[in-house]
């Protein structure tokens, strides 16, 4: 709950010294060349702080600590019950120090700090917590062989896992990665996304200070180009997470054949379906989770549910209904506490949006609200909600993924021709069903080729679902849920003969 007012938050921005450099071996340290770069906040274009950049000299430093660190068991060899303690101590201090973690996050994203202190921030504590509470309750196994034999499959930790973060979700995703990673003994080296680099430092910071050891969590902030590909190629990297667009996605497989085949775990864009039927059993509500589900975030989700396919005898009725919900949401300055929708993330993405609704106009579609720069005066990155209608599903505005406050409608007549334009998509992460008949509901959500398929609901979230996509939203690995603490971890059978 967010109780100081907009001017406190103001002053709390002006007054904050972020660490602005590199996490190595438990020290902070300049990048070794020196250089910095300048960390904008989407709110009002001003600079927050000049950051450290760190390159593939900076990587090499990291993953050597993290490498020292596993190989002599100062964490992976610990008992699960000290890990698991330590492990809770920083979820608390997590919950601790949300504020700043917020403020940290909503000055570099642009995100509104009701969202980042409510949701960010105790969701990152309460998944590090969940990681934590798995930890001594990870068992091995003896496998079914004859009287002669004893065979022990058990699962040990990859090593040193390398994780690169998106700006979209920095302190949730960020908890996804380290989590699982942490609670099954691996090292990590955290490259976090070069729009936020703030919070990754203070997260590593209260790792540190709740009792992970040195060189198990390591933090290199810089661009992907230098830092990230050289993660991606390292020769002592046996696994590279990665969160963000499927074109980068694409570059950390080539990066892994390129180097030592390490393990690549990929979650990656989507361009999620809402399938609304004739029988939706509540337009009003249908309409309140569509409208949450693109607008949220400023649309910059990647399961955001960015396309409306629905029945077209009921097509105005709803549109009308989502209209009328788009224009309860506030958009304000993100320090403002009552703002629901806040700034893209740069001027770049923001650039890369009105670029897309201009394409769309170009297609033949029409705007129903939005679809222009807003705020400009305050020099943030600003675009209200917006609404296309006459879409063809062949449009660029329904097959790319946009990122921004962008819904596209497309009709249709039945349900094989609804179920055939949810799945005419290079991505698969999620959708939604609308429909009074469950037989409906089973039918065309085990058809839709997605991850995740929610049913007359959209985008609710707990962290013992695992999330993750189809196609080109990813490559099978799963983040959260205690599924991902397999993705960590790899098998090992030891066989003996006791005849």
């Amino acid at each position: 709950m967010v109780t100081a007012t907009f001017e406190t938050w103001r002053e709390r921005a002006k007054q904050t010294n972020p660490r602005t450099q590199l996490f190595i071996d438990g020290q902070f340290v300049d990048a070794a060349s020196g250089k910095t770069f300048e960390d904008v906040s989407p709110r009002d274009g001003s600079v927050i702080a000049h950051v450290a950049e760190g390159d593939a000299e900076d990587i090499n430093r990291a993953v050597a600590a993290a490498r020292r660190a596993f190989e002599d068991g100062r964490w992976a060899n610990r008992k699960p019950a000290e890990r698991k303690k330590i492990m809770l101590r920083w979820a608390e201090l997590v919950r601790e120090r949300a504020e700043d973690l917020a403020l940290l996050e909503t000055l570099d994203v642009g995100k509104p700090i009701g969202d980042t202190i409510s949701v960010d921030a105790a969701g990152a504590a309460g998944n590090l917590q969940y990681y934590a509470e798995a930890v001594d309750k990870i068992y091995d196994e003896v496998a079914p062989t004859g009287p002669d034999t004893l065979a022990l499959v058990q699962r040990e930790p990859l090593g040193v896992v390398g994780a690169v973060i998106p700006w979209n979700y920095p302190s949730i995703i960020t908890s996804w990665k380290l989590g699982p990673a942490l609670a099954t003994g691996n090292s990590v080296v955290l490259k976090p996304a070069e729009q936020s680099p703030l919070y990754a430092l203070l997260l590593a910071e209260l790792a540190s200070e709740a009792g992970v050891p040195d060189g198990v969590i390591n933090v290199v902030t810089g661009f992907g180009p230098t830092a990230g590909a050289a993660l991606g190629r390292h020769m002592d990297v046996d696994k590279v997470t990665f969160t963000g667009s499927t074109e980068v996605g694409k570059l950390f497989l080539k990066y892994a054949g390129e180097s030592n085949m390490k393990q690549i775990g990929l979650e990656c864009g989507g361009k999620s379906p809402h399938v609304v039927f004739a029988d939706a059993p509540d337009l009003t509500a249908a309409a309140e989770a569509i409208a949450w589900g693109v607008f949220y975030n400023a649309g910059e989700t990647c399961n955001a549910g960015t396309r409306l396919l629905v029945d077209r005898r009921i097509k105005s009725e709803l549109l009308a209904e989502v209209e009328k919900v788009a224009k309860t949401f506030k958009q304000a300055d993100p320090l403002d506490p009552t703002a629901t929708l806040g700034a893209m993330v740069s001027d770049e993405q923001m650039q890369r949006v009105l670029n897309y609704i201009q394409v769309g106009k170009d297609e033949g579609a029409s705007v129903r609200i939005g679809g222009q720069r807003v705020m400009e005066e305050t020099g943030g990155y600003y675009i209200p909600p917006t609404i296309f209608d006459n879409v063809q599903n062949s449009m660029r505005i329904a097959q790319e993924e946009i990122f921004g406050p962008v819904l596209v409608t497309v009709d249709f007549d039945d349900e094989q021709e609804a179920i055939r334009m949810a799945n005419d998509t290079q991505y698969g992460l999620a959708a939604a069903v609308w429909t009074s008949n469950v037989s409906t509901a089973h039918r065309v959500a085990k058809a839709i080729r997605a991850g995740l398929v929610y049913v007359n609901t959209f985008d609710a979230a707990d962290i013992t679902i695992p999330f993750g996509g189809f196609k080109l939203s990813g490559n099978g690995s799963r983040d959260k849920s205690l599924h991902a603490l397999n993705d960590y971890t790899q098998l090992k059978t030891t066989w003996m003969n006791i005849g």
